[in-house]
């Protein structure tokens, strides 16, 4: 006989989930003593909202399905807004509720403590909402959660585990492999296919756009393959930033690149690939792409069929997993590959110049740090092989343009742009990479405080991990809109906050190490000597505020994203 919660980590292991994130309570110890004992990486933060960042950073570092809890009533309440981050960034992440016995549930009766009726109230927040009512439902409730979590467009499900389920026994054979129960690995028809390769063969100016998706779905090596049989450029959108092995030369980013616009402008066929095509892009049709757009086809790589044509119109929809269509093309272009266009060769060169003028043209000699040479100096520090991770407002946006990093993982959430991510994304990511790779946090004061707790998580679970923190002790990008707003000297409230915060020195109270830098040539030292220290780092780099306030590059281009335009 089998226990509930031992059949639960039987069904997440049949899908290679080996890692669960959450405080437990008394609905959760079982799980989580046995889940330690059968070889899972059983991580506690904090804050159970950092739980859910943690396993939404897990998702997207296996490809799979990932895990988090949250204890009965304040601890689920805390889930929240992983959930909707989740949700926004479609990141199959399956939240587990602890709940009290149903008989109270039912009961009229008042005060009830650490009680709300939770499931209700997460339905408009994720995929699928349901409870294990009785202890023969679970094997069905886990695998329509799973079901739902990574079919059509990713996303996040909810399955509350009321208390009088807990230690019900269970006859039941061994869980089934994930093909006996959902649809894996779908492939697009055989004629679409043709279809589509026709019209690559035909294109003399066809780019690639490759978004968020090819990142979570671990598919950078196929994807790679196509662009070469294809002879184009890479195009990332702004939630598609890490770079594939082999394309760095050739990759360019969507609106802050003039070689990307370039080659947007002159393409007549785009190849969409784990892409909403949102409001970023321009959805595909605005912007960029209107001067061209007669002489334009698009394809489309797609598994949600209901996602077809809402954006804009495609002229080839491939419907399947993309790790399973991809190969498809690459497979059909193979005998015949194209030849590139003399144009890339002379974009390639001159992104090239682009990024070397950046580092040769961001501001220098300033004390506080002018926060375009902080991004300079931090990421040609960045080590090789390493973990991006992003956070912030206005530190972000000067990350965008003045990046001399070319990362092959980068973790942030640009879809629902949800602050205080970065720290539990950075430990999620080293978790699902077992401590292995080093990571670089760059990230703002204001949003590096959400979960700034989860220091002590770092340090305990000793992550060769760097936080590059821009300080301005204020929410810069807000400040920015201020004065936009209602003009230099004008009142800024609530954006401003106390001066003698060192995040060092709370750095080194959590058991970290800790820099303090107020100069640009001392930033890349403290950085190397971070890692060097063999403990988690923190480095406080103090930044010019007027500068981070009114001098972020691009920001014309970021106003474009939001179709009201009044940001």
């Amino acid at each position: 006989m089998t226990k509930v919660f031992a059949r639960i980590l039987e069904l997440f292991e049949a899908e290679g989930i080996d890692t669960i994130f959450g405080i437990p309570d008394p609905n959760f110890v079982h799980m989580f003593h046995l889940a330690e004992e059968r070889g899972w990486n059983v991580v506690a933060p904090h804050h159970e909202e950092s739980a859910g960042f943690m396993a939404e950073a897990v998702s997207r570092m296996t490809g799979k399905a990932a895990v988090c809890i949250g204890t009965l009533g304040p601890g689920v309440a805390n889930l929240a807004g992983a959930m909707m981050c989740a949700k926004v960034e479609n990141s199959p992440v399956v939240f587990l509720g602890g709940q009290r016995a149903r008989i109270t549930e039912q009961r009229v009766r008042r005060g009830r403590i650490q009680f709300v009726k939770q499931a209700a109230l997460f339905e408009p927040s994720v995929k699928y909402s349901a409870s294990i009512e009785y202890a023969d439902q679970t094997d069905e409730v886990i695998r329509e959660g799973l079901r739902k979590a990574l079919s059509g467009t990713p996303g996040p499900v909810y399955i509350e585990y009321p208390s009088h389920v807990i230690q019900e026994d269970l006859d039941v054979p061994p869980a089934l492999p994930p093909e006996a129960y959902r649809l894996v690995g779908q492939t697009a028809g055989p004629d679409k296919v043709a279809e589509a390769v026709a019209f690559i063969r035909a294109a003399k100016q066809p780019i690639l756009l490759v978004g968020h998706g090819v990142h979570t779905a671990r598919a950078g090596e196929s994807v790679r393959a196509l662009a070469e049989a294809m002879a184009c450029p890479v195009i990332q959108t702004s939630g598609g930033t890490s770079y594939i092995a082999g394309l760095e030369d050739r990759t360019f980013p969507y609106g802050f690149s003039a070689a990307a616009i370039d080659a947007v402008v002159k393409s007549d066929l785009c190849l969409a690939i784990g892409t909403e095509l949102g409001e970023p892009v321009h959805y595909g049709r605005g912007r960029h792409w209107v001067a061209n757009e007669a002489n334009r086809r698009w394809i489309l790589v797609e598994q949600d069929p209901q996602a077809i044509g809402v954006n804009r119109s495609v002229d080839v929809p491939l419907v399947g997993d993309l790790r399973a269509v991809v190969p498809q093309l690459v497979d059909a272009l193979e005998a015949t590959p194209r030849t590139a266009s003399p144009e890339l060769a002379g974009w390639i060169t001159q992104d090239a110049a682009r990024l070397a003028e950046l580092a040769e043209t961001a501001p220098s000699g300033m004390s506080p740090v002018h926060p375009a040479r902080l991004i300079v100096e931090a990421t040609k520090a960045f080590p090789k092989d390493g973990i991006m991770v992003r956070d912030g407002g206005a530190t972000t946006i000067f990350g965008w343009t003045y990046s001399q990093a070319k990362p092959h993982d980068v973790m942030w959430n640009q879809n629902f742009g949800h602050l205080g991510t970065g720290l539990p994304y950075a430990i999620g990511a080293s978790v699902a990479e077992g401590g292995k790779r080093p990571l670089m946090l760059i990230t703002g004061d204001s949003s590096f405080q959400f979960h700034i707790a989860e220091l002590e998580t770092a340090a305990r679970l000793n992550l060769p991990l760097v936080c590059v923190v821009g300080v301005d002790y204020a929410w810069g990008l807000e400040v920015g809109v201020y004065k936009r707003t209602f003009g230099q000297g004008s009142l800024e409230t609530g954006v401003h906050w106390s001066k003698n915060t060192r995040l060092d020195k709370v750095a080194e109270g959590f058991g970290c190490h800790g820099e303090y830098v107020e100069r640009d040539e001392d930033i890349a030292p403290a950085v190397k000597r971070a890692y060097a220290s063999g403990r988690p780092g923190v480095v406080h780099v103090a930044v010019d505020p007027k500068a981070n306030s009114e001098e972020m590059p691009s920001y014309d281009e970021f106003r474009t994203w939001y179709a009201e335009g009044t940001q």
